[in-house]
């Protein structure tokens, strides 16, 4: 790996855990107050488990979009597989503060169902540049339709 290619990775991973590190600030707070009052569907994990999991998913975003911004060659594919990273990871960054910052559940659900075709945007735009990208951000996408059954759990039973 030469100096840019470990460069623009680090970049990649500064820019997604930077966005999951500013989410914990909202979010953290809230846990042991707001969010243990609410009533929440069966299959909800055990808080312990957010953590782990975005940090995970994180870095395999992070390493998704080095891939694209380094391996890619430069084409129409690979600028709107970008853009779609880019939209997901503003819906992303999105998500925590009005779900948890401002309590906005069912504005929260409205922005997850949006992050969640964005994702899959994300995924087809990247395939057509480079699969292994796109593949990358499976479980990512499986995570956020996970937390969307939550989020809508949420909604009906709050």
């Amino acid at each position: 790996m030469t100096s840019r290619s470990a460069g623009r990775l680090a970049l990649c991973l500064l820019l997604c855990l930077g966005v999951g590190i500013l989410e914990s600030y909202v979010t953290r707070p809230e846990i042991p107050v707001w969010y243990a009052a609410l009533a929440k569907p069966w299959w909800t994990p055990p808080p312990v488990v957010f953590p782990i999991a975005w940090t995970i998913l994180y870095i395999l975003m992070a390493v998704s979009l080095w891939r694209l911004w380094d391996r890619a060659a430069p084409s129409a594919s690979r600028a709107s597989a970008i853009t779609w990273f880019l939209i997901q990871l503003a819906l992303n960054a999105a998500w925590s503060p009005v779900f948890f910052g401002w309590h906005g559940t069912r504005t929260a659900l409205v922005i997850i169902i949006g992050l969640l075709i964005a994702i899959v945007m994300t995924m087809i735009a990247a395939s057509r540049a480079d699969k292994f990208a796109a593949w990358l951000l499976a479980p990512y996408l499986a995570w956020v339709a996970y937390a969307t059954t939550l989020n809508a759990g949420v909604v009906a039973m709050n």
